[in-house]
C-alpha cells in the first residue's frame, strides 16, 4: 500500500473473489481510481466498465458483481452504512447499481475493504463468510432454497451472532430478474435484477465481521463538519418531523393530491382511497416501532405489526405499487405482500407494476387471467409464483417490458430501458420525467430525485409545469447524485445538506481536498462513463424516452389535462451535457473528464 494512498483513504483493499476457482486475492485500489471515482457507485461502475464486455451475459459466469462501501462509511457521517452492488442487470442490459440501508456496510469498512468484486460460478450452493482478513467459501446447500429470515438466522448461527448478512431469497436463486438482494432481513438491494445476478452465481449469501478501527484524515475537522450537518437534519421538516414520524409512505397523500400518484397501471394519476393505504393510516393501524439504519438520525424505516407478525415496511414506493398501482385499497393486504416479497427476494417496485401491466393486459382482452385491478384474490400465491418462477409468475419475473412485449401490446408496459418506473406520474412533474427518460440505469426515481424542488419545495420549491431550467435541474441533481452515491450516503440527506457540506465531509475524512464544484465533475464523470457502457451495449438517445402514455392527458386529479413535454427539454439536456444530437458524449467532453 503507498503511502499515498494511506493518506488518502485508510480503506484501499479490493477483494477480488473466483467463485469458480474459489479462490480470493487483495488488490490496491489505485490513489488516482479514487480520485476520480472515489468509492461506491462510482467505483463499481469503473470496474463493471472495465472488465464487463458487451458479450458477456449479464448471467453468465464472466459478469461482475460488485460490494462497494464508500470513504465515508462507518465514520461519525450521518447515514453512513449504505452499500451499494454494481453489475450488468439482467433485467435492463444496462449499468447497474442497485443501494442497501441496514448495517452491512460498516461491516465490510472495518474487515478492511473497499469493496468486494465477485466473478465466476460456483460448483455448488455456496456462502461467502468474511471475518476481517480471513474470507472462507461455505457449503449453503442446507439454506439453498430457503427464504430469507430463516437462511440468514442459519448463518448467523453457523459464524457469528454479531455478523452482517446479504443474501438472497429463492427468487435470485431462481435468477428471476426482479430478484433483490437482502441485508437485516427487510432491507432490499431491490431493483435491476441484482439478486438474479447472485444466483447466477451460485452464491446464497456474503456473511461479513469486522472488526478493525476506523480512521479519517482529520477526526477533528471531520466531528466539526458533522456536528453541523446534523444540525442541519434536525433544522429541516422533512427529516425532522415527516420522515421520522410517517416513513416514506407521507408522500402517498400527498403525491394523491397533485394527481401523480399512478393508478390502474398510470391509466390514472388519483386514487380514490389513497387515505386508506397513506402513511398516517399504517401510522395508526399497523405501527410497532422505528426502525433506523447505522449511524441514521432520522429513522423513516417502519416495524409493522400485522396479525401477530413483526415485519419490517412497507415503503411509500411498495404501497403504490402493490396498492393504487393493482386498484388495491387494502392496507393489511400490501403489508403483508410486502413481506412475502422481502423472505422470497423479490423488488416490490417491479413486482406490483409488472402485475399492474397483467392487470390492463387482462382488461383489454390480451391476457388470459383472472388478475382484475382492485381485487386481492390470488395475488399471494402469483408472487410465490413470481419468487419460483412458476407459470404466470415466471412471465412476471421477466419484467413489464417483457410481458407487454410478449402479449403485443408493449405500450401498457410503464418502463424505461426496461426498468418499471416508480411512483409518481411524470405527466405532473416535467424535471422529473427528464429524469426517467434520461436515467442511465432505466425508470428511476432517485437519480435526480426533482420531486423535491417540484413538489416538496426542497432545497427550493419550482414551477412543475415549467420546463424552462429543467434540463439544468436534472443534470445537476444528476450530478450530484453519482457523487453522494460514491460516498455512500442515504438521499434523504439532500433535503438538509448542501453541495459544499458533501465536500466538506469528503475532505475532512480523506486528504482529498474537494470543493463542491469539483464533488460534481466526480458524479459527472460517472455520469459519463455510465452514459458510455451503456451506448457500447447498443443503448442510444432512441432509448431515452417514455411510454407514449405520457403524451396523453390525465383524465382528472390534480395533474388534469398535463402531458410531458419530453421533445422540448432533451436537446437542451444533451447540449449541457456535452453530448451530441444524438446523445453521444463529445469527445471534448470525454478529454474533460479524464475518460
Amino acid at each position: 500500500m503507498t503511502n499515498e494512498s494511506n493518506q488518502m483513504y485508510s480503506n484501499t483493499k479490493l477483494l477480488w473473489v473466483s467463485l469458480t476457482k474459489q479462490t480470493t486475492q487483495e488488490l490496491e485500489l489505485a490513489p488516482k481510481l479514487f480520485k476520480q471515482f472515489l468509492g461506491g457507485r462510482g467505483l463499481g461502475v469503473k470496474l463493471v466498465y472495465d472488465h464487463v464486455t458487451p458479450e458477456i451475459s449479464p448471467l453468465a459466469p464472466e459478469n461482475l458483481l460488485v460490494f462497494a462501501i464508500g470513504p465515508l462509511t462507518a465514520t461519525t457521517t450521518p447515514t453512513a452504512g449504505r452499500f451499494v452492488v454494481v453489475t450488468k442487470s439482467p433485467l435492463t442490459g444496462t449499468i447497474f447499481d442497485s443501494h442497501c440501508g441496514g448495517h452491512l456496510g460498516p461491516q465490510l469498512r472495518r474487515a478492511g475493504y473497499a469493496a468486494i468484486v465477485l466473478e465466476g460460478r460456483a460448483k455448488t450452493p455456496t456462502y461467502l463468510w468474511i471475518n476481517n482478513d480471513s474470507v472462507e467459501f461455505q457449503s449453503a446447500k442446507d439454506i439453498w432454497g430457503q427464504e430469507v429470515s430463516p437462511s440468514t438466522d442459519y448463518l448467523l448461527d453457523e459464524t457469528d451472532s454479531k455478523a452482517q448478512v446479504a443474501c438472497i431469497g429463492p427468487a435470485g436463486e431462481n435468477q428471476v430478474k426482479l430478484a433483490a438482494i437482502m441485508n437485516d432481513k427487510h432491507r432490499a438491494a431491490g431493483r435491476g435484477g441484482v439478486g438474479a445476478v447472485m444466483g447466477s452465481k451460485q452464491l446464497k449469501a456474503i456473511v461479513i465481521k469486522g472488526t478493525n478501527p476506523v480512521s479519517v484524515s482529520d477526526s477533528e475537522k471531520l466531528e466539526h463538519v458533522v456536528n453541523r450537518v446534523r444540525r442541519l437534519i434536525k433544522k429541516d421538516s422533512i427529516t425532522n418531523k415527516s420522515l421520522p414520524v410517517y416513513g416514506t409512505p407521507v408522500l402517498v397523500n400527498l403525491a394523491n393530491e397533485y394527481g401523480i400518484l399512478p393508478t390502474h397501471n398510470f391509466q390514472e394519476g388519483n386514487f380514490m382511497d389513497a387515505e386508506g393505504v397513506s402513511g398516517e393510516k399504517l401510522l395508526e393501524r399497523f405501527f410497532k416501532k422505528r426502525y433506523h439504519c447505522f449511524g441514521c438520525p432520522i429513522g423513516c424505516g417502519r416495524i409493522s405489526n400485522v396479525q401477530g407478525q413483526e415485519i419490517g415496511g412497507p415503503e411509500y414506493e411498495t404501497l403504490w405499487a402493490l396498492g393504487p398501482q393493482c386498484g388495491i385499497n387494502d392496507l393489511e393486504w400490501i403489508t403483508l405482500a410486502n413481506h412475502r416479497c422481502n423472505e422470497l427476494g423479490i423488488d416490490t417496485i417491479s413486482v406490483g407494476s409488472t402485475i399492474g401491466c397483467a392487470m390492463e393486459l387482462a382488461e383489454t382482452g390480451k391476457l388470459e387471467t383472472e388478475l382484475e385491478f382492485g381485487k386481492t384474490t390470488q395475488l399471494l400465491e402469483l408472487i410465490e409464483d413470481v419468487g419460483y418462477a412458476r407459470g404466470l409468475g415466471a412471465e412476471i419475473g421477466q419484467g413489464s417490458k417483457t410481458l407487454a412485449t410478449r402479449y403485443k401490446v408493449p405500450d401498457l408496459a410503464m418502463q424505461v430501458k426496461g426498468l418499471e418506473i416508480p411512483a409518481y406520474d411524470p405527466r405532473g412533474v416535467q424535471g422529473h420525467a427528464l429524469a426517467y427518460a434520461t436515467s442511465n440505469r432505466g425508470g428511476c426515481h432517485l437519480r435526480a430525485y426533482l420531486i423535491g424542488p417540484e413538489i416538496l419545495g426542497s432545497p427550493v420549491l419550482v414551477d412543475r409545469d415549467r420546463i424552462e431550467g429543467k434540463p439544468e435541474l436534472v443534470v445537476l441533481f444528476q450530478d450530484l447524485s453519482a457523487a453522494m452515491d460514491s460516498l455512500v450516503l442515504c438521499r434523504f440527506t439532500t433535503f438538509a445538506f448542501g453541495i459544499e457540506d458533501y465536500a466538506d465531509l469528503l475532505s475532512a475524512a480523506t486528504s482529498l481536498t474537494v470543493t463542491g464544484k469539483e464533488f460534481l465533475q466526480i458524479g459527472e464523470r460517472i455520469w459519463n462513463l455510465e452514459r458510455l457502457f451503456n451506448i457500447r451495449e447498443g443503448f442510444s438517445a432512441h432509448d431515452d424516452c417514455l411510454p407514449p402514455r405520457f403524451s396523453t392527458p390525465l383524465p382528472e386529479g390534480g395533474s388534469r389535462k398535463r402531458i410531458v413535454h419530453l421533445d422540448e427539454m432533451l436537446p437542451a439536456y444533451y447540449k449541457l451535457r456535452g453530448w451530441d444530437t444524438q446523445g453521444n458524449p463529445k469527445q471534448a467532453r470525454k478529454k474533460q473528464l479524464a475518460l
